[in-house]
C-alpha cells in the first residue's frame, strides 16, 4: 500500500497540533504525559516536533485527556486556517 504524500497544509496542521500539545504540557515532563496517555515518550516527541503530523485518532484523544484538552478545542485550534 502506497501512502499519499501529505500536503503542505496537512504538515502545517500537524505542526500546530505539536505546538498546542507542547504548550499544554507546560512544565510536565514528556515521559509523565506520555505514560498517563498510554503512549511512548518517542511518539509524543514525534508529534510535538511535527515529525508525526498525522497521529492516530486514539493517540490524540489520549493525549488530549492527559493534558485536559477537549477534542473540540484540539480540532478548533488545529484546523486549517483560511486566508
Amino acid at each position: 500500500m502506497v501512502r499519499t504524500p501529505l500536503t503542505p497544509e496537512e504538515h502545517e496542521r500537524g505542526e500546530r497540533l505539536g505546538r498546542l500539545l507542547r504548550e499544554a504540557r507546560g512544565s510536565r515532563s514528556m515521559a509523565d504525559v506520555a505514560a498517563e496517555a498510554g503512549v511512548s515518550a518517542e511518539t509524543l516527541r514525534k508529534i510535538e516536533t511535527g515529525r508525526a503530523p498525522t497521529p492516530a485518532f486514539f493517540t490524540v484523544v489520549a493525549l488530549g485527556r492527559a493534558l485536559g484538552l477537549s477534542m473540540d478545542e484540539l480540532a478548533e485550534r488545529c484546523a486549517l486556517v483560511e486566508v
